[in-house]
This record gives structure tokens, sequence and C-alpha cells, in this order.
């Protein structure tokens, strides 16, 4: 039997015990440098797999070896973030989470347990190939300055240092049995936008005698804008939005403060310098221009994400072999960021897309939603392609 079908046996044989390792993950949710028990618990798995080379790294992550034939031929890197996010659960399944305001809403208990499943795949396949696989299990993702960099100055791509780095995340637009691939430009950088505007309060009735900073804060928020439509270029996608506005006054009191805060996102590191600066200053002379004064606080957060054009290419190639042409699928720019660019700056890397809609079940809700769900059928291609897809990168070397 070929190396291609026994990987797509493996995965067949361990479903079962896949998505029970996603459901436990599911149920016990750890919000960002606290997951503790999913470090314990993935750390278990591993050593029950026979999979006993394990480091814990950057506190609550985890890094663990797979040794092929030839181990020091090369050396490829697994990657699944492990936290969860602060939202309430609404889903009505057995497996709810338990833990009250935390939830697996982005999948990231789907990375986890398809990285289990992968590592179980290629620990029993070992023989199979030449080189080393490290698997990183990864904290913090959703939260700056994200875990992947921790992991990096930890020395997590160090002894062996790998000379690739695969990723893959959920996607719930794409229906479940489906992979997403886009080469080059992939994620956008993102930063957060902290913004005090002040002015003096007073009667609603008498704004003469006031410096309204509602007013500076309505005019600060449409010029802001301008920035990206008038100062970046066209073709560098760029996003600026602001979520949250507090001006805590009341139908007739103009209040001392309002307090703003937002993202700014693009893929060019040169025009995010540059947006820094316009920023700061537009905000800082439109306040004072209206009488005010304005405090601006950028946190740098994630840089853009790139995918290696050799490197995906390869990777979506190996996918059409193992799932058929007509289940890979080509993907646009995504202004959304990932600490998986941290990787890709580092060496060649592939994040790529899993598919896990099923309308027919309902299962229709995006990431980051209290009734985010995956079609658990995708579990079985999630660990059977991420194995295939690392055998078939050592082979290449």
């Amino acid at each position: 039997m070929n190396v291609l079908n026994q990987i797509k046996q493996l995965a067949s044989k361990q479903h079962n015990q896949v998505v029970a390792w996603r459901r436990h993950i599911h149920q016990y949710p750890e919000l960002s440098f606290m997951e503790t028990n999913t470090q314990a618990y993935v750390a278990e798995q591993l050593r029950s797999l026979g999979i006993t080379e394990i480091t814990y790294t950057a506190q609550t992550g985890i890094t663990a070896l797979i040794r092929g034939n030839n181990p020091e031929s090369k050396t490829i890197a697994l990657r699944a973030d492990m936290d969860a996010l602060p939202i309430e659960e609404q889903n009505n399944t057995e497996y709810v989470s338990k833990n009250k305001g935390v939830m697996h809403a982005c999948g990231h208990d789907v990375h986890t347990a398809s990285l289990l499943g992968a590592a179980s795949i290629l620990q029993q396949l070992r023989h199979e190939f030449n080189g080393t696989v490290k698997l990183l299990f990864q904290p913090g993702e959703e939260k700056l300055p994200g875990g992947a960099s921790l992991m990096i100055a930890d020395g997590a791509l160090e002894n062996p240092k790998p000379q690739t780095i695969l990723g893959q995340h959920v996607m719930p637009l794409l229906p479940a049995g489906t992979i997403g691939f886009r080469e080059g430009l992939y994620m956008a950088s993102t930063d957060e936008l902290y913004v005090t505007i002040t002015g003096k309060g007073g009667h609603g009735a008498m704004p003469h005698l006031t410096v309204d900073p509602v007013l500076i804060a309505a005019h600060l928020i449409t010029t802001l804008q301008s920035i990206v439509s008038r100062n970046a270029n066209p073709i560098v996608p760029s996003v600026l939005s602001f979520g949250k506005v507090i001006a805590n006054g009341a139908t007739n009191i103009i209040p001392d403060q309002v307090y703003l805060e937002g993202t700014f996102r693009t893929l060019d590191e040169t025009w995010r310098t540059k947006a820094h600066e316009l920023l700061l200053r537009t905000a800082e002379q439109l306040a004072a221009s209206m009488g005010g004064s304005c405090s601006f606080e950028i946190r740098k957060g994630y840089p853009f994400l790139r995918n290696d054009i050799e490197t995906t290419r390869k990777a979506k190639a190996a996918a059409i072999a193992y799932v058929g042409e007509t289940n890979v699928v080509d993907l646009d720019i995504w202004m959304a960021a990932e600490d998986f660019a941290y990787y890709s700056q580092e060496m060649p890397a592939c994040f790529y897309r899993l598919g896990t809609r099923n309308e027919a079940k309902g299962i229709v809700s995006g990431v980051h939603t209290p009734t985010f769900d995956i079609d658990e059928s995708a579990l079985e291609l999630s660990t059977g392609l991420m194995a295939w897809l690392t055998i078939q990168s050592l082979h290449d070397h």
C-alpha cells in the first residue's frame, strides 16, 4: 500500500479519537496565555502516542519532535494554536463550553486536535520518511504580542531549526471537505488604536462655554478615514475601523473626554510606518485646532502574513493529489490578522484553510461568534492532509 492510502486509512481509523480530542478541548477552553490545562492535556496525548521528546516553551506552549529516518536531513514545523476567546457560547451541543464566558470560537480546538491527529499518523509512519517533524502547540494567538513571537523568542525554531512551516486554520465560508490556498501576500498586519480626546465639559445648553470632545471625536473619525482613502496607494489594501466610542455624558451633559478604540491593517510595512505617523499627527493637530487635545496610542501588532510561493504551490499540488482538484480552492487576500505571520517572516511558510461549513446541518456561523461550530467530518481531512503535506515536503529535499 502506498503512503497516500496508508495516511487516508489511518485518518479514517482514528477519526473518532480526533473528534474526542476536539470535544474535550472545546469543553474546557482557556484564554490566551492561560492554557495550562490544555498544555497538560496535549502533552498527555502526545505521550500516549509514543511521542516523548516534549519541551514546554513560552510558558503555556509545547514543542515536540517526531524523528523519521535520517532525522538530520531536514526539519519541517507544524503549528497549532490553543487559546480560546472571551465569548459566552450559545450552542446547544453535548460538548458546549463548561468554562463560563470562554469559548473556542475561532477553531483553535480544531487546530490542536488536528495537529494531534497528524502527529499520530506521522508517528506511525515515521519509517516512511526522512527528516524530523517539529510540532508547535502555541499559546496566545488571540492576544498581543502573540504567542508565536514568544515561541520564537524562546527558541522554539531552534534545535533542530525547521526549513519550512505549515499551519492550517478553519474557514466557515468553505464547505467541509475543501481546502483553500493563496500564494504570496495573504493576511494583513494589525495595529490597535487607543485614543483619548480631552476637551472641557459642561451643560449641553451652553456649548459656547465648553470645548466639546464629542464634536472633535466626530470630526476625527471622519478625517482619519481620509488617510486611507487619500494617502494610501490604492493598490495596497488598507483598513481603518473604530469599533468603540465612549462619550459618557448625558442628553444635557457634554463630557470632558471621549475615548475611542480601533484597528489599522495593511499589507505593506513601509506604508504601515507612514500611516502611523499620519494618524498621530492628524489627530493631534485636529484636536488642537478645535481647542482640545488628543492622546493617541498605537500598539503595534502582528506583521502581514506572506505564504512562500514555492512552498504553497507544492502544498496545493499535494492537496489536489490527496483530495481532488474540485475540492481545492484559491483564496483572496484577507484583511484579518494571524500571528502565524511571525513564522512566515522567519522561514518559507504555508498557511492554508480548512473548510468546516455544512449548511444542511446549520453549521454556518462565522468565527468569533457565540454560535460558531464545525462539521466534524472535516477532522478526517484536517489530520490526513497535514500528515500528507508533511511527508511530501520532506520528500522534496
